[in-house]
């Protein structure tokens, strides 16, 4: 592992633990000890990513190969802790507003440069840069300088400084006591000098040059694969596989061939279709292949909230009490996820606040009916709900079509598309009606839903007006906002958690998001071939350097 927890010796930050709990599967434990062998490729099945690059990746199949391709200051533990990667120390100052990080020395990248404090402030500056154009530049929005870097006028942060080749100096513009949290996030990887800063950079979007366990095997085969091979020059603890093939799959079919790949012995790890899980879980699960857990992952209806007929409040509460979560979580999903009531999951015990959406709590017809009419939501009203194919999503979208359709007497047009379309769909300005929609986090706070998902700094409109940021509700509400803001410069931990819960109290009172069902994560692994299969990590992927093929 990389080290000692961050708790106990990072000065002004508050590490928060998550109660992520194992619902079965995966007993390979008492299989794994002493057992391993170097060597061996790992394989599996994914969607085309929407963008390998680390300062721009921000959907599955991205960050599981940007975090194999880079390290940074800290990651995170698949419990929910932050540990330090490349970070010798973390402190901030009194008031949280300035941070200064240590960095271990004698670490490369994987063309042999050295990995100093000047390639983390250049890997920064990069992924928050207007050229850079990156739906996640927002986690940098409170560092001094942002502004200048997301208008193009400069090409450094001005709150960032490197006094030494092992000490970064950042300087935030709010006070922010979770800062070294957001590092964990693969936007704050390194990159070497040959990542441009300020414009365009397709080529290294298509090979990254990386500091992690592993390096690209060739470039980037756009629908067909990726490959990875070991980096044998490694900073931390080397990873054991010699490689890792991600083959592309169709995304309209992308789980059933996963599934279908497992069977056949082309995947060593996949996802089921939702109709398969009890059956995937009665062949599997005797042979210690199937793997379940409750994770930090939630799913929502994203009700677009600036255009279209859910621009009202009134409106997504009557699409709220229309849904029979409970009957969807029975029938659809045969009861492998649990309905939702929340924002922030119940991953996040202090902050959990079950039932928050009385609305979603149980289908109302009465209420929803009253609220369609004071909404201007009338029968026969056209309303859109668009989604992903091929990962599992078919059927509970349809069944909520159905009770959309049933109970308000609307007319559903279900819109299907691959997962990079879908998400450019929702920046447009023509982004209109409800989408599937869901979120991990990508750092151990419920900051990390409240701020990405519904703070105004993270929907960022671009001359055009689409939104590049993770608010694609388009929520605005500068209460929210200030409150955001002093749950972040508010150090003790119980007084910014009860922040956050009113925070989150006020978006659930305006609908922002209308919640469906906490996310319970599924997989078959090959652990009759590999060790290191008994967890998934904080972002749900496969702990790729920890697996090594058994003798």
């Amino acid at each position: 592992m990389r080290g000692a927890k961050s708790a106990k010796w990072v000065v002004g930050a508050v590490v928060v633990a998550l109660a992520a709990t194992a619902c079965g599967g995966g007993d390979g434990d008492s299989k794994d000890k002493g057992n391993a062998a170097g060597g061996g490729t790992f394989r599996l099945g994914s969607t085309e990513p929407d963008t390998i690059d680390p300062g721009r990746a921000h959907e599955s199949t991205g960050i599981l190969l940007s975090n194999a391709l880079f390290t940074g200051l800290y990651s995170n533990t698949p419990d929910g802790l932050a540990e330090p990667a490349l970070a010798e120390s973390a402190s901030s100052d009194e008031g949280c507003t300035s941070w200064t990080f240590k960095v271990k020395a004698d670490t490369k990248f994987s063309n042999g440069e050295v990995v100093d404090a000047e390639a983390f402030a250049r890997g920064w500056a990069r992924s928050a840069h207007k050229a850079a154009a990156s739906d996640v530049a927002y986690h940098f929005a409170g560092i001094k300088g942002y502004a200048e870097l997301q208008d193009g006028s400069a090409k450094t942060f001005s709150g960032v400084t490197t006094p030494d080749p092992h000490t970064i100096k950042v300087d935030l513009s709010k006070a922010d006591c979770e800062f070294v949290l957001k590092t964990a996030h693969t936007a704050y990887s390194p990159v070497p000098k040959v990542a441009k800063v300020g414009e365009e950079d397709k080529a290294f979007g298509e090979a990254p040059v990386g500091n992690g366990p592993f390096k690209m095997d060739g470039s980037w085969e756009h629908n067909k694969a990726i490959n990875l091979v070991r980096n044998d020059d490694y900073g931390l603890t080397k990873a054991k596989l010699d490689k890792v093939q991600v083959t592309l799959l169709n995304d309209k079919t992308a789980h059933q061939l996963e599934y279908d790949g497992f069977q056949a012995g082309t995947f060593d790890y996949a996802h089921i279709p939702t109709p398969m899980l009890k059956t995937a879980e009665a062949k599997f699960k005797p042979q210690n292949k199937w793997f379940a857990k409750d994770t930090n992952g939630m799913n929502w209806v994203l009700p677009i909230g600036d255009n279209g007929p859910t621009n009202n409040k009134d409106a997504r509460l009557a699409i709220s009490y229309a849904i029979d979560r409970q009957a969807i979580a029975k029938g659809v999903f045969q009861g492998f996820q649990t309905p939702s009531t929340t924002i922030v999951p119940p991953a996040f015990p202090k902050a959990y606040q079950k039932d928050l959406c009385t609305s979603c709590v149980k289908q109302d017809v009465a209420k929803a009916k009253e609220h369609a009419e004071k909404g201007g939501l009338k029968p026969g009203t056209e309303i859109k709900f668009s989604f992903n194919t091929g990962a599992g999503h078919e059927e509970w979208v349809q069944a909520v079509a159905r009770q959309l359709e049933d109970v308000l007497g609307l007319k559903v047009k279900l819109d299907g598309k691959d997962f990079p379309g879908l998400l450019k769909e929702q920046q447009g300005t023509q982004a209109t009606g409800l989408y599937r929609f869901a979120w991990g986090a990508d750092y151990p706070t419920p900051e990390n839903f409240l701020f990405p998902l519904l703070h105004s700094e993270s929907m960022n409109k671009d001359a055009e007006g689409n939104v590049v940021g993770d608010n694609r509700a388009r929520y605005n509400n500068p209460e929210f906002d200030k409150l955001i803001d002093t749950a972040r410069a508010t150090k003790d931990e119980a007084a910014r958690i009860a922040l956050y819960k009113q925070a989150e109290k006020m978006a659930m009172e305006d609908m922002a998001l209308i919640p469906t069902f906490n996310r319970s994560q599924f997989r078959l692994m090959a652990t009759d071939k590999f060790n290191g299969l008994d967890d998934i990590n904080f972002n749900e992927d496969p702990i790729l350097e920890k697996i090594s093929l058994k003798k």
